[in-house]
C-alpha cells in the first residue's frame, strides 16, 4: 500500500484486499478501480490539486499494486530527502515550526549520500545540534508539489528515529524556521495544531512504534 498526499490530502493505492480491509468511505472519499492506463490516474490527482471539498480523499486499487505505483509515478519527478523524529533524554520530540506548519527537521539528499548521511546532516543543519545517534528506520513518507516550471514533483521522504543527549537548539533561519523546540508526546497529540497531513501521519506510526518496543 503506497499513501501518497496531494495538497495535504491523501491518494491511497492499493489492492482490492487492502481495500476491502480499510474504513467505509466517507461521502467525501472516492474508491475507483485502476482500468490499466495510466492518464486515468491524473483525472484523480486532478481533483486533489484543486482542493474541492467534495473530495477529501481518493483511494486507487489494482491487483497489481506495484504496476499501479510504476503508473502513477509517470506523471511525476522524483526528488528523495530524508529526516529524522529526534527524542531527548526526557523522551520529548524535537519539532520545528516553518511556514506557518509544525513539521520535522528533514531535507534533499546531495548526490552520494545515504538517506542515513542525509537525515543526521539534515537535523544537525536545521536544528544545531551536534550529538545524534542514530536508530531503526521509520516508515517513508510521500507527497507531492508542483515546481517553478509547472512540473508535478513526487517527494519521497526516509525517516530514521534518533536520540540525543544535547537540549540546546538553534534554527535555521534561511530555512525559514521560526522556531526548533522539545515536545510531549502529551502536548503534541493533546492540542489542535497545524501540522501537514503525513507528518502526522509519521508521528503517530513512531508513537505505536515506541509504544510496542518498550
Amino acid at each position: 500500500m503506497y499513501k501518497i498526499y496531494i495538497n495535504d490530502r491523501p491518494l491511497t493505492l492499493c489492492t482490492p484486499l487492502e481495500m476491502a480491509k480499510g474504513k467505509a468511505p466517507k461521502d467525501t472519499h472516492l474508491v475507483a478501480r485502476y482500468p490499466g492506463k495510466a492518464k486515468f490516474i491524473l483525472n484523480y490527482v486532478d481533483l486533489l490539486e484543486k482542493g474541492s471539498p467534495l473530495v477529501q480523499e481518493v483511494t486507487l486499487f489494482h491487483h497489481d499494486e506495484e504496476a499501479l505505483w510504476e503508473a502513477f509515478k509517470q506523471h511525476y519527478k522524483i526528488i528523495e530527502a530524508a529526516g529524522g523524529v529526534v527524542r531527548n533524554f526526557a523522551n520529548q520530540w524535537l519539532l520545528i515550526f516553518r511556514r506557518k506548519h509544525w513539521d520535522l527537521p528533514k531535507g534533499k539528499i546531495d548526490p552520494g549520500e545515504s538517506p542515513e548521511q542525509a537525515a543526521v546532516r539534515e537535523v544537525q543543519e536545521e536544528t544545531g545540534l551536534g550529538e545524534i545517534t542514530l536508530g531503526p528506520k521509520l516508515p517513508f513518507t510521500y507527497h507531492t508539489y508542483v515546481d517553478r516550471d509547472g512540473k508535478r514533483v513526487l517527494k519521497k521522504t526516509h525517516w530514521f528515529l534518533m536520540d540525543t543527549t544535547e537540549t540546546s537548539l538553534i534554527p535555521q533561519e534561511e530555512e525559514d524556521i521560526e522556531m526548533a523546540i522539545w515536545m510531549s508526546k502529551k502536548q503534541f497529540f493533546g492540542e489542535k495544531r497545524i501540522v501537514f497531513a503525513n507528518i502526522k501521519d509519521l508521528l503517530e506510526a513512531t508513537n505505536n512504534f515506541e509504544n510496542t518496543t518498550m
